[in-house]
């Protein structure tokens, strides 16, 4: 069985990044490939970015949700 996730190279890691879809910026911390599926059988690959704002609050979306803070 493949792991359940994989760390993926982008150019933008320890970068300010913001969020299209909830407006909030932060640092870029990691971009996976992650199998969100909940059966084998039927895998569901998706790639998210990992984001954390200055507060120390951390949260993930989709990595075609990200660009470069101005």
């Amino acid at each position: 069985m493949p792991e359940p996730f994989g760390h993926l190279p982008h150019p933008l890691p320890r970068t300010r990044v913001r969020d299209l879809a909830s407006g909030a910026e932060g640092t870029l911390t990691a971009v996976v490939h992650q199998n969100l599926s909940d059966a084998p059988a039927r895998p569901h690959w998706t790639e998210l970015a990992y984001v954390r704002a200055p507060s120390g609050l951390a949260w993930s979306t989709a990595l075609g949700n990200i660009e470069p803070a101005a």
